[in-house]
């Protein structure tokens, strides 16, 4: 039996962030365990973080492809049996060409824009009430029950929801391995601006251009890009985060979080983790960027001092994101027949 050769093509750098990257690891991990091969083929060297993640898992690396040619030769160098394919920049063609050469599996968020693959996963809230056109032949896995949980957030996930809690509150604060929008200062001023004793801990790239200053019973600490994040996620007892990829984690770990909306395409996740009582709306990041910070505020403060509220959050979070969200991907991909979508 020819053993497989699953090969990832997906977004990385600096612009992008390392988000696609980390849903995809998640099901090469799954490959993986089942015994395949795995090959990324990405820009991971332009953000460290990223490729210390590629080579941990010990997987190949391959500079990201640009053309549709470029594309399929890798497939051929690599002799892949499967593709993964992640992006919000490559045109419909490539995923064509990929489809119609391997069983092709393309994460989406919304709409798919012409883009085709023998299995699309639309991981995000809702998105299994979502109804967009497809390609014939297509298989399409909608909703958190698909969501892509990392080896390391599945063994640091809790077998019960924690129900302790730190005085002052331990708060901590991711916004994407690049943080690209620069979330991290701005929700540093806000949670100072509460008054409330707290113990912060921001993920950041590099320094802040500005430095914020914590008020009295407040300590920040700024920390580089880890992979240590399950733990620092797990200890927390409140968790700022952006509404993308990285938000269902939280949710697997059982994080009480406070979400920001970042970009465009956060806005309907971000929008249905609110009105699902999965998370605290801190507002869209470029109002908070323009000073209307009042609302932000109120509700940090609110979520200081309510130590029963952010149980609760707790609680939700992890029944909504059981964990098995790779494996029941993996096993509808693996299955897919080499007639490719149309």
């Amino acid at each position: 039996m020819t053993a497989e050769v699953l090969v990832v093509f997906c977004d990385v750098g600096p612009r992008f962030g390392i988000g696609h990257l980390m849903r995809c690891l998640a099901l090469a991990e799954e490959f993986s365990s089942r015994g395949a091969q795995v090959v990324v083929a990405a820009d991971a060297p332009s953000v460290p973080f990223a490729l210390e993640q590629v080579e941990a898992r010990g997987f190949a690396h391959r500079p990201a492809p640009e053309s549709v040619a470029d594309h399929l030769a890798v497939l051929a160098q690599s002799s892949a049996t499967h593709a993964v394919i992640d992006s919000y920049h490559l045109p419909p063609a490539v995923y064509a060409a990929l489809a119609d050469a391997v069983p092709t599996l393309a994460l989406v968020d919304g709409d798919p824009a012409g883009r085709v693959a023998h299995v699309l996963v639309d991981q995000n809230i809702g998105a299994e009430d979502d109804t967009w056109p497809v390609a014939e032949g297509t298989t399409r896995l909608a909703g958190l029950d698909y969501s892509l949980m990392r080896t390391e957030i599945l063994d640091r996930r809790p077998v019960r929801p924690r129900e302790a809690e730190s005085e002052p509150p331990r708060v901590f604060a991711f916004f994407g391995g690049t943080d690209a929008f620069g979330a991290g200062p701005v929700l540093t001023e806000a949670m100072v601006a509460t008054g409330r004793p707290f113990d912060l801990r921001v993920v950041t790239p590099q320094p802040w251009a500005r430095k914020v200053e914590a008020g009295p019973g407040q300590r920040i600490e700024l920390i580089s890009p880890t992979g240590l994040l399950a733990d620092e996620v797990v200890a927390a007892d409140l968790v700022l985060s952006a509404a993308g990829t990285s938000s269902w984690e939280l949710l697997c770990l059982g994080a009480a979080c406070a979400f920001v909306c970042v970009a465009e395409n956060q806005v309907r996740s971000y929008e249905r983790a609110i009105d699902s009582d999965l998370g605290l709306p801190l507002g869209m990041l470029e109002d908070l960027v323009a000073g209307e910070t009042a609302g932000a505020v109120e509700v940090l403060g609110t979520a200081l001092d309510d130590a029963a509220g952010r149980r609760a959050l707790r609680r939700r979070g992890w029944l909504r994101v059981d964990g098995g969200g790779r494996a029941r991907v993996a096993d509808v991909f693996r299955d897919a027949g080499r007639s490719g979508p149309r």
